[in-house]
């Protein structure tokens, strides 16, 4: 009987061994192909935001890219396989580039991640490319790589160049963060006290104006402090655009050369191992390094372009200065004291000498670095300028042309644009970026009103009208009616509302009411799905510490059940709606079923409840509680319930759901500045953008509620709804009369509220 893995002779059947080879070139290939999406998705990203820095936002250095980008170079350090025909011995030098070109696309994303997580991503980059480096040369020796020596040693020689670049970025990036982190907080507080100034005329802006305008200086802080963009318009990072150019012109030219010049080359015959899938590998892996290098290219020549006007003005050695936070943090290294403790103070002495000489090589070398990219920057600026000089030159004299021929055509003046906001202030920079300043300016000043208007395309107009039907002009009378002191506690304790779960649960009885025409009920409940992501934005941003989080996913849960399959948890609405006459006998139904779930769980979970406070019970517990409550004191409402109409019932309860949301919504202004702050520099970005997006979507409901809102109504604090109940309950005793100073004022008054949070009164 043969031995797996032997021959019928008894000797090992090596032939064997190749088999497979086909499969791990597939192999190979997709994971290119996956690399090649995900930095196309970054093109197309950036292109579409306008962004031509390209932030990597798909593509970044993590453990999962990491992982690709070690199978898509595995024909690098792949040491004994024969590669023959041209295709093979291309897509070696293809294998090459890729790295070149994944280093270069990759290199902002070194902003987005901790001290730590940046330093070794750049760690793990360097062994791969040393180990690429080394198998390369190996290969040399052994004849697998026999073509394109020239080509690979250029690429070779830039792959060390781009790996330096990158090294070099990683050692700066947290100095600079921390840099536009302190400009950003000196700023922030400025606004701070602008937006808590009092208007003594009493003629302040309108909530969505001064939100827009403040919104505004944000957006520029923000975006121009991004790690990402910091890097992305560093000189390291846009010199590592034109390294990344010119390896992939050096593949270009021995694809090219390989193809239009065959007599010069003598390739040899015979088979790979990988066979098919070598060409396979080879086409996946040109077309990524082609859209790899878009990116890094623009990021260079945009670079070029920025730059060009500061050439005039500053001298070669004044352009060559090295700024200090390339280097501040490897002299404080230096000027710190070793981390491991030596007892002999000799060889203490001679640890710290060592630390010194290593640490003076590597200042000289960062430095060294930065002036080589600053050079390269300095010789393509200065090619570049003339060719752009004369551009501007043709685009200034058409443009004068135009301009005088359409005011003679006219015979008028044309009109100036009205004055925009001075937002140069709030261009965060780098030393030696001050000619940056403008153009920043320009490119980003209109992206806070293109995100509002993206956000108006997108408004929730069945919100809008639901929100028609709330008494906002008594205070939003149905947050104080929809729970009653009456309704005695099951558990004891009365649990608190979250403003989503009151709303949830009032969707459900009115799924369950009998004789209702159900497109009405539908168009509810789509009317829910429009509103609530923004009760759920309001709750995040208001309830930072989480203490409502069980409530609010108690109602995501109840809310799944009620919108996909009509159930409250396990109770069929649907059905309840079909099997009741009138409105009174579903209630009661619900009430029961609430009830005994409740007592169900307070028997499993009562010492763990006596435990813990009413917001912490159990989810199912919180849920049946706020259905018994809120049915109860439906059921006690009897004026509505024994004349068994459920259309009657229906529209007060819709009023009650609209008032429960409108008075959710009047925290908008509050959220929508507070999103702005207290967020980290790497998400400060994203942020500020989705506040934008948020304003744009809800500024017709911000105005429309500033617009009828009652006297005194305090935009500018966030608000529970258990401070709106209180509010209810203490003027209660009083008739409710808008014009009225007095009375309307206990619906303003809040707890004691110890916040800095921005604040927008409106009187």
């Amino acid at each position: 009987m043969a031995v797996i893995g032997c021959n019928s002779e008894g000797s090992m059947d090596v032939t064997k061994f190749s088999r497979p080879m086909p499969w791990i070139g597939i192999y190979i290939a997709a994971a290119s192909l996956a690399c090649l999406i995900a930095i196309t998705a970054d093109l197309i990203h950036g292109i579409r935001r306008r962004k031509f820095w390209f932030p990597c936002k798909y593509f970044c250095l993590n453990a999962t890219t990491l992982a690709l980008i070690a199978v898509a170079v595995k024909l690098s350090v792949d040491l004994n396989t024969p590669m023959p025909h041209r295709h093979d011995q291309l897509a070696k030098l293809s294998n090459s580039a890729m790295i070149c070109t994944i280093m270069a696309n990759s290199m902002p994303s070194l902003g987005g991640t901790d001290n730590k997580e940046t330093m070794m991503n750049i760690v793990a980059v360097g062994i791969l490319v040393i180990t690429m480096i080394v198998n390369i040369c190996i290969q040399f020796g052994t004849g697998v790589i026999y073509e394109f020596w020239e080509e690979h040693a250029v690429i070779m020689f830039l792959m060390l160049v781009i790996l330096m670049t990158m090294t070099s970025s990683g050692l700066c990036v947290t100095k600079m963060k921390h840099f536009l982190e302190l400009k950003y907080k000196i700023n922030e507080t400025a606004l701070r006290e602008c937006w808590n100034e009092i208007d003594e005329d009493h003629e302040a802006k309108r909530v969505i104006n001064k939100l827009r305008d403040e919104l505004m200086k944000f957006w520029m802080m923000a975006h121009t402090s991004s790690p990402q963009f910091v890097l992305g318009r560093s000189v390291l990072c846009t010199a590592s655009g034109g390294f990344c150019l010119l390896s992939t012109l050096t593949l270009a030219e021995a694809v090219f050369r390989s193809y239009l010049m065959p007599w010069s080359f003598k390739f040899c015959t015979g088979e790979s191992d990988y066979k098919w899938s070598t060409i396979l590998i080879l086409i996946v892996q040109l077309v990524a390094v082609a859209v790899g290098t878009i990116a890094p290219a623009f990021r260079w020549f945009v670079a070029i372009n920025y730059r060009c006007p500061s050439i005039r003005s500053k001298s070669c050695k004044r352009w060559l200065q090295v700024e200090s936070y390339w280097t501040d943090r490897l002299v404080l290294i230096k000027e710190r004291p070793l981390g491991v403790r030596i007892q002999n103070r000799q060889c203490r002495k001679l640890a710290h000498d060592v630390k010194l000489l290593l640490l003076c090589f590597c200042i000289r070398l960062q430095i060294g670095i930065v002036i080589m990219c600053k050079a390269t920057q300095f010789v393509s600026i200065s090619i570049m300028s003339v060719v752009l000089a004369c551009c501007g030159y043709c685009k200034n004299l058409r443009s004068k042309f135009r301009c005088s021929v359409s005011s003679i055509c006219s015979g008028t003046e044309s009109s100036r644009p009205g004055p925009k906001m001075d937002l140069r202030c709030f261009v965060l920079h780098l030393e030696g970026e001050e000619e940056l300043v403008g153009v920043m300016l320009k490119n980003n000043r209109d992206a806070t009103n293109h995100w509002v208007q993206q956000g108006e395309k997108k408004e929730p107009k069945l919100v809008i009208e639901l929100l028609k039907k709330c008494t906002l002009l008594q205070g939003f009378k149905g947050v104080g009616t929809f729970d009653s002191d009456q309704v005695p506690s099951l558990q004891g304790v009365e649990a608190p509302y979250s403003w989503s779960l009151p709303l949830v649960t009032l969707a459900s009885i009115v799924v369950a009411l009998p004789n209702i025409d159900r497109g009405s009920v539908r168009k509810l409940i789509s009317t829910l799905n429009q509103g609530l992501p923004y009760v759920k934005f309001i709750e995040d941003n208001i309830d930072k510490e989480g203490k409502l989080s069980k409530l609010r996913t108690a109602a995501e849960i109840v809310w799944l059940g009620v919108d996909l399959y009509d159930k409250w948890l396990d109770v069929d609405l649907c059905k309840l709606s079909i099997q009741d006459q009138s409105p009174k006998e579903t209630l009661e139904r619900l009430v029961e079923a609430a009830k005994t779930r409740c007592e169900k769980f307070k028997a499993k979970y009562h010492h763990i409840c006596m435990k813990l406070s009413p917001s912490q019970w159990p989810i199912k517990l919180l849920a049946s509680n706020s259905m018994y409550r809120i049915s109860k004191t439906t059921l006690l409402n009897h004026k509505i319930i024994e004349d068994s109409n459920s259309e009657r019932l229906f529209e007060e309860l819709t009023v009650m759901i609209s008032d429960i949301l409108g008075a959710c919504l009047c925290n908008l202004p509050h959220v929508i500045s507070t999103k702005c702050l207290n967020s980290a520099i790497e998400e400060r970005e994203d942020s500020v953008r989705y506040a934008v997006y948020i304003l744009g979507k809800t500024k017709k409901i911000i105005e429309m509620l500033e617009k009828r809102a009652f006297p005194n109504v305090d935009f500018c604090r966030g608000t529970y709804i258990e401070d709106w109940r209180l509010m209810h309950k203490q003027c209660s005793f009083l008739p409710f009369d808008p014009s009225s100073m007095e009375e309307s004022d206990c619906f303003t008054q809040k707890a004691p509220h110890k916040s800095n949070d921005l604040c927008l009164n409106i009187d």
